[in-house]
């Protein structure tokens, strides 16, 4: 009993320490914004409005990281707000202003204002009917979750929190102002959301918001494609996407949103063992992440490499093959895993760069593994490099990151070998200008030598060329020449003396 009352005690004194840091670092960021925050107030109550600093704002400013992306919100009619605005903001805009939302720039800050709102939801599509409220315990209790469902008074600096959110602060708890249900069917997004915050955030949903998720999951077929990607990039994008994917997997949301991911959970019987292709990706997932500023000084997550990472193996399930012996094989995963990507990514509405990249690295992602213990000739390591072409440095990382075994010969085995493909790599760079492989000839050049005119014979010799390129290395131009015209005798072509 006594060790019980020990960690509720420890609990407690943590949430008081949260709780604590909160408050200073609210205390400091409103600081840093009271120039652009007083002097907004200050217009609104001399019109008779008030304003509030709200919702993401807040909960970020008790974060201490308030972003200059400032949300408030008003008693004030949109009407009213553009015309406060008017000779204070360096540019306005109403793009969303059917929404009760007038945007604003000033001193490298852009400002989002919305009129109390208390609009419904038709519970068929995601946009809601309407309607400006008269309160804001009103417009908090329409908020998709209680860490977003604070405010602070403006002019008076009063802190307004009806739904307890600075304890759900404190205690990384995500959970809604009204019950979740009710939250879900007014607007499905917000399930994705919740997945989203864990991602970013390292909170735990509250049981009643996992309970309500898995029984509406179905729910999220109402949102448009290009709402579900944005917020499912937002994931992959945090701290901690791997966690977010995994309640997405857990309540049945990744069944509608991205359903190759629980499809990898393979049922593994005793007489066939193979590694979990689910948790592997996962772990593939963390490991790329940890390897994400390798290679190059990138400060920012890497979308592309993220989605490579998780969607690697998916051509697995559609593979598996039990063989004799009790071995597994997954032949020519890695061509069906490519297919299923870019399918996938087009339905999510990603942009075209994106699918091409991803689905390449999905493509590419077991090339190297053919590599051995170094028996490639540096023809092979030429086309593993000019197939990559600029994903290369995501290559690496990502076939390192797949590398997971607990053997740890087997692990130092992988890496050492991967570490001598990357020299082999960077000493033929040296010799050759590996990133721009070009045939000895150009197509001016064959035109001349063959005597023929533009046409799709010249594309072919070309092609021809860069595969002798590839294999032979840079040749001296008379050697070129013979190649070009031994390739053209085979083709019946009798170029000129």
């Amino acid at each position: 009993m006594g060790s019980g009352t020990g960690v509720n005690e420890a609990e407690r004194t943590s949430d008081q320490g949260r709780l604590t840091r909160a408050k200073r670092n609210a205390v400091a960021e409103l600081l840093r914004i009271s120039p652009i925050a007083d002097e907004l107030a200050a217009r609104f109550a001399d019109r008779g409005h008030r304003l509030y600093l709200v919702g993401g704002s807040v909960r970020d400013a008790l974060l201490g990281r308030l972003s200059p992306d400032l949300d408030f919100t008003t008693d004030a009619r949109p009407q009213q707000v553009q015309r406060v605005l008017a000779g204070w903001a360096e540019a306005v805009w109403d793009t969303g202003i059917e929404f009760g939302t007038v945007g604003a720039a000033r001193h490298g800050n852009t400002l989002e204002i919305t009129t109390f709102r208390a609009e419904s939801y038709d519970r068929v599509r995601r946009h809601p009917e309407v309607a400006f409220g008269d309160t804001i315990e009103g417009d908090l209790v329409r908020r998709d979750f209680t860490v977003n469902a604070m405010a602070i008074e403006l002019s008076t600096k009063t802190f307004v929190d009806p739904h307890n959110g600075l304890e759900a602060l404190a205690q990384r708890t995500l959970d809604t102002p009204a019950t979740p249900e009710e939250s879900f069917a007014d607007d499905p997004l917000r399930m994705l959301r919740a997945a989203r915050f864990v991602a970013q955030l390292g909170f735990e949903p509250a049981p009643r918001v996992v309970a309500a998720m898995t029984d509406m999951s179905g729910e999220i077929a109402r949102i448009t494609a290009e709402r579900v990607q944005a917020e499912l990039s937002k994931l992959l994008l945090g701290i901690a996407p791997r966690r977010g994917i995994e309640l997405m997997v857990d309540t049945g949301l990744a069944d509608q949103v991205l359903p190759e991911v629980p499809g990898m959970r393979l049922a593994i019987d005793e007489h066939h063992q193979h590694k979990d292709v689910y948790q592997h990706s996962l772990t593939v997932l963390d490991q790329a992440i940890d390897l994400e500023t390798t290679h190059e000084p990138k400060l920012e997550p890497d979308l592309v490499l993220r989605l490579a990472a998780l969607l690697h193996d998916i051509g697995k399930p559609a593979t598996r093959r039990f063989e004799p012996g009790g071995g597994v094989s997954f032949h020519h995963h890695e061509v069906v895993g490519a297919k299923l990507a870019r399918k996938r990514l087009r339905a999510l509405r990603y942009p075209k760069d994106v699918v091409s990249d991803v689905s390449q690295l999905v493509f590419l992602h077991l090339r190297f593994h053919g590599y051995g213990k170094g028996e490639w000739t540096d023809s092979a390591v030429r086309r593993y490099v000019t197939d990559a072409g600029p994903l290369l440095p995501r290559l690496h990382k990502l076939v390192r990151a797949d590398s997971t075994t607990r053997n740890k010969r087997k692990a130092i085995a992988l890496q050492r070998a991967y570490d001598d493909l990357e020299q082999r790599i960077a000493r033929i760079e040296q010799e050759e200008d590996l990133a721009r492989v070009r045939p000895d000839l150009d197509g001016n050049e064959i035109m001349r030598i063959l005597g023929i005119e533009p046409g799709p014979l010249v594309g072919k010799a070309w092609k021809h060329l860069k595969e002798v390129r590839l294999d032979r290395g840079p040749l001296e131009h008379d050697e070129a020449v013979a190649e070009l015209r031994s390739w053209a005798a085979e083709q019946g072509i009798e170029p000129p003396r």
